[in-house]
């Protein structure tokens, strides 16, 4: 073979290594165009929706960058894993006001701006723009629609109802969500831990109510939360088992200060501000354990 034609394929190969020439003019099977106007060229975003769990809120602090979204980006990338956060999350977000309400008093620090949108409309404009390079999107939600319901007579009757609208509003969300994505991009419901476990220990004590909230979670709550996203394709990761609230309440663990008491009061007092001020948000802690829960799926997922 002469010198001209062993130059030729080292020519091509060097041209559409490059992206440009006759790489492109030859629609090769395939190859992805790589100009400025390509979607595979720029960052990997992760997208997160929801209340003052997805800004990490912590007593005393509000939001900070120990919150379960940064700690995904961080095992993201200790796992060779990039993605660029993109956090629309809002404190006292309900599933009513993440769509319908413009703004957000408590953002994430560095979270992303809603120009005068609401949060689920902020979050499918960004998504929608990007598609092609959004490879997460998680959503907590739903907590502070049922909150109410542990000071009232029967709690269960009182989340019962409330469950009727988060199934609605979270449909509408996790559909909008999915409509902007495009069919592939993994969307993840959270649930929370159970902290109303916390009553248990904390003044005034209910242990009754401690045991109610267990079944208002594993019977009402999450089995809503499960369908709803698995109806757009989504996946829920039931962070309240994980954080042991399943548990019978007969296993016992001695946690200091409070003595000998159920396994998952234990967790909920290791892993939650709730036992020693009463206060919902998880810890660091908590919040990394929701963290590796994600990243698991993810991982699962691939």
């Amino acid at each position: 073979m002469g010198p001209n034609r062993r130059f030729v394929p080292w020519l091509l190969l060097a041209l559409v290594a490059s992206g440009t020439g006759l790489g492109l003019g030859l629609g090769l099977a395939g190859a992805p165009s790589r100009g400025p106007a390509s979607v595979a060229s720029g960052p990997t975003y992760y997208v997160s929706l929801g209340d003052s769990y997805s800004v990490g809120y912590q007593p005393g602090p509000g939001a900070t960058r120990q919150g379960y979204a940064n700690d995904v980006v961080r095992e993201e990338a200790r796992l060779g894993k990039h993605l660029t956060l993109e956090n629309f999350g809002c404190a006292g977000a309900t599933t009513a006001s993440i769509l319908d309400r413009t703004g957000c008093a408590v953002p994430a620090l560095g979270g992303a701006p809603y120009g005068g949108r609401t949060q689920a409309a902020a979050a499918e404009r960004f998504i929608a723009a990007h598609r092609g390079r959004i490879g997460l999107v998680t959503v907590s939600i739903g907590g502070n629609d049922v909150t109410a319901c542990a000071v009232v007579v029967n709690p269960l009757a009182c989340i019962a109802g409330a469950v009727t609208s988060v199934r609605t509003n979270v449909a509408r969300l996790a559909g909008g969500l999915r409509t902007a994505a495009g069919p592939k991009v993994p969307i993840i419901g959270l649930t929370y831990p159970d902290v109303i476990l916390g009553k248990w220990v904390y003044p005034p004590v209910s242990r009754t109510l401690a045991t109610v909230s267990v079944v208002a979670f594993k019977t009402l709550i999450n089995p809503a939360l499960a369908q709803t996203y698995a109806s757009a394709g989504g996946t829920l990761v039931d962070v309240t088992a994980a954080t042991g609230a399943y548990t019978p309440l007969t296993r016992t663990e001695s946690v200091s200060p409070y003595g000998t008491v159920p396994y998952s009061v234990a967790q909920i007092c290791k892993l939650t501000y709730f036992c020693s001020q009463g206060n919902i948000h998880a810890n660091a802690t908590g919040y990394g354990i929701i963290g590796n829960l994600i990243v698991r799926q993810l991982s699962h997922r691939r």
